[in-house]
């Protein structure tokens, strides 16, 4: 799982490298045809995609995160933090286990599009945890959205209420390490085991995001929508088979696979139908398949 720090130099390094990810990326230029008249036609141009920046982004005290909206949240919500349930500062939480609504008065980083740490945002609940299905801690903070983008002119980042597309461009953004990485989702796993925990319909990059230890918890954000998607949460470092930091792949037969140098996450569509109005958890929702305490 992606928690620092193994190797801390290099992954500085890595880091560092990493950071001529950041800007905007644009659709190819369209092709062009001729109608019976002979007059030359445009073909519909692909969308451009949307700019990706650290704006919305927070840092924790061990792993990535960011401020998060659903398409329902209202602006005088009290705003939520997203992060993996891995990054819990009391450690690793056991298989089958699930936090709701717990005291807490975690400290975030919130950042501006060039990764300025421009606030400090409190919680006042750890509203949801869980290492079981998916990898997932969501925050309930002590200010509304309207109060946030009022006093530091940041908004949310909003989840995507649709399933992730296979071949999506992608932008991995990690407030710890003020880093973004970019690649593609290469495709979904049906079941990613490491260790004792098993996390269904996890999401495979491409290569090319070599994600490192601090990267825990950064949102994965669709560049054609600008909306999150999934949650950054571990990759194989080793060709280890289903160890800790070595995560593999079990399709529905059982068959193994492992991925030395891939990374992975899990999907955050579904999280939204737990949720009902003021960002309040309900897990008896309708359409809600959170893991329940």
């Amino acid at each position: 799982m992606k928690r620092p720090l193994r190797g801390a130099l290099a992954a500085v390094l890595t880091a560092l490298a990493a950071v001529a990810c950041l800007g905007l990326s644009t659709a190819p230029a369209s092709a062009t045809s001729r109608d019976a008249t002979g007059v030359r036609n445009a073909a519909p141009a692909a969308p451009a995609a949307v700019t990706v920046n650290f704006a919305g982004t927070v840092s924790l005290s061990n792993c990535s995160g960011s401020l998060i909206r659903f398409p329902a949240s209202a602006s005088t919500d009290p705003a939520l933090v997203l992060s993996n349930g891995h990054c819990l500062t009391s450690g690793f939480l056991d298989p089958g286990e699930v936090l709701l609504n717990q005291s807490s008065t975690r400290t975030f980083g919130l950042l501006n599009a060039s990764g300025r740490n421009i606030a400090t945002l409190r919680a006042t609940k750890l509203a949801y945890a869980t290492m079981t299905d998916t990898d997932i801690s969501v925050y309930q903070l002590n200010r509304t959205y309207a109060q946030i983008q009022s006093s530091y002119g940041i908004s949310a980042l909003e989840l995507s209420a649709a399933h992730p597309v296979q071949g999506a461009a992608i932008k991995v953004v990690s407030g710890y390490w003020k880093t973004i990485y970019t690649c593609n989702i290469d495709g979904f796993v049906y079941r990613l085991k490491e260790g004792d925990w098993t996390w269904k319909d996890s999401v495979r990059y491409t290569s090319a995001c070599n994600t490192i230890g601090g990267t825990s918890g950064s949102p994965v954000i669709d560049t054609s929508t600008g909306k999150v998607v999934a949650i950054n949460n571990t990759g194989n470092e080793d060709g280890g088979r289903c160890t800790l930091n070595n995560p593999c792949e079990v399709d529905q037969n059982g068959t193994v696979t492992v991925r030395q140098g891939i990374n992975y996450a899990e999907e955050t569509y579904g999280i939204g139908a737990c949720v009902t109005t003021g960002n309040q958890f309900n897990l008896g929702l309708a359409g809600c398949t959170l893991p329940k305490p």
